[in-house]
């Protein structure tokens, strides 16, 4: 426990730049194998841009964002109509997925924090699919860039009432509570009513508070009010928030609380029988 959290303290001690850089270098060698035994995709980065989850070849890649497609469709009941928003797209693993699953009359559009992620999306799918359509928002995040807008001052770049279904993944485990409730604000304004929404989070309650302060390998150590923070210097490292917390913010927002299916990662065998590594949490605007 003592060597991963030294090994998490020295990567979020560098930059957002400098684990960028550090990422490329070490999987450079592996992404050049793949690329001269021909085992990269069209749409896939290479596993030195992937800087959202695990840095995995193609094949496990294509796999992972069908998982993701498959939980919008059962939880959310995703259509191959809908209008679709992805908040925090990264690198494509989820749209990838549904480009072969949005029909003509369905669009998706994503936005990201990282330039590099969005213009990788726009090269590829981007160009290929006219209703997939990729932004970049320059919104400050101390785990990924040193832009100057705050995420409390940013508006989502859409209209009112322009989207069935909004989702996110992986995303609000690394935002500020202050960030995340004005995102929730911004999500019941673009969403239409009724529209169901995704996100996954780390969420915890007074039963397994302690646990996940002192859990091994991956642990939420410094307390705040009402959320626990895993490095206290890059507060958007990772985030676990109450469970109760999460559900009067989305209340202030106008959104209704659906349910919360736990992820397995409380788990204390740390088995993937459970839908999601993170807590999914389904939510409504009202």
């Amino acid at each position: 426990m003592k060597k991963t959290n030294s090994i998490r303290k020295i990567w979020y001690s560098l930059s957002s730049n400098q684990r960028f850089l550090f990422r490329r270098l070490y999987y450079f060698p592996i992404d050049l194998l793949d690329q001269v035994l021909g085992r990269r995709h069209k749409y896939v980065p290479p596993r030195g841009m992937i800087y959202t989850g695990s840095s995995i070849g193609s094949k496990e890649y294509l796999k992972q964002g069908q998982f993701q497609l498959n939980l919008l469709k059962e939880e959310i009941d995703l259509l191959p109509s809908d209008k679709v928003l992805d908040i925090g797209s990264g690198v494509g693993r989820t749209a990838i997925a549904l480009t072969k699953y949005l029909n003509k009359e369905g669009t998706y559009d994503g936005f990201d924090v990282v330039k590099k992620g969005v213009e990788w999306c726009n090269k590829g799918i981007g160009e290929d699919f006219s209703n997939f359509k990729f932004k970049y928002v320059p919104v400050f995040n101390d785990l990924y860039n040193t832009s100057k807008m705050k995420a409390t001052e940013f508006k989502f770049p859409y209209g009112n009432n322009s989207f069935d279904k909004v989702f996110s993944i992986s995303l609000f485990t690394h935002m500020q509570l202050d960030e995340i409730q004005h995102y929730f604000y911004q999500i019941a304004r673009v969403v239409k009513p009724n529209g169901l929404c995704f996100s996954t989070f780390f969420l915890y309650d007074s039963h397994d508070e302690k646990y996940i302060s002192e859990k091994e390998h991956f642990n939420f150590p410094y307390k705040r009010e009402g959320y626990r923070l895993m490095n206290e210097n890059v507060k958007s490292g990772n985030i676990a928030i109450h469970k109760n917390v999460l559900k009067s913010m989305l209340q202030n927002a106008g959104m209704e609380y659906i349910r919360i299916v736990d992820g397995f990662w409380k788990s204390k065998t740390l088995n993937n029988t459970g839908r999601e590594y993170q807590d999914i949490v389904i939510f409504k605007r009202i």
